[in-house]
Order: structure tokens, then sequence, then C-alpha cells
């Protein structure tokens, strides 16, 4: 769990991170969807590590600063609450946990 996400939930902060990797998902209509791994998050105000991965979807904004593997770059994230798994509407699973994520990232730069 991202507990140092957990009080600053709808701020816009400026976060550090090292680009992985592409991937890809399957959306609901059964397209394929490319994404990208960001590992060894840090809020850029208190220096604080935030969580050691988070998968984003591949927006414009990622698109322009081209990454390469190993890159690191800094962006502006919301943080909000999301519901870890699998989301099925037709099946009620009350178990499902809450975390945090960093979400409709902007102002992407390559640092190095």
């Amino acid at each position: 769990m991202r507990k140092h996400l957990q009080d600053k939930i709808g701020l816009r902060k400026k976060f550090r991170a090292v680009f992985s990797h592409y991937g890809k998902k399957i959306n609901y209509q059964g397209y394929s969807d490319t994404t990208l791994l960001l590992t060894n998050i840090v809020d850029t105000e208190t220096n604080l590590f935030v969580t050691d991965h988070q998968w984003f979807a591949f927006t414009k904004g990622f698109e322009k600063v081209q990454l390469k593997e190993g890159a690191v770059i800094e962006f502006e994230a919301r943080v909000k609450v999301y519901k870890k798994g699998y989301v099925n509407p037709k099946i009620s699973v009350k178990k499902r946990q809450s975390d945090y994520k960093l979400s409709h990232p902007t102002k992407i730069n390559v640092l190095k």
C-alpha cells in the first residue's frame, strides 16, 4: 500500500521516476492499449519514496518526450484512491482493498 500518498488525495504534486519499459493491456472492447511502467517513484517536494512501481497509459504527454529505457523523468500527477483487483460488475467482490495511485500525468520532462 502506498501510505505516503494517503494524506495527499486530490492534490496535484511533482514526482520523479525511472522509465522501465512499455507494455500492453487488452481493454474491455478487446483492443490492445499501450502502457508504460515507471519505477522508483519519489515525491520531489519531500524527497520521500512513494512506490516501487506504477503502470500508466501511454498518453500524448509520454509520447512527446520519446522515453528510452532507464530515463529519469519528472512529471506532475494527481493523487487518487482506487480499488485493487479485477472489476466485474456481475460479480460482487466486497474484499477488494483500497490503495492510492497517481493519475493524469502532465508536464512530463526527461532529466537524464
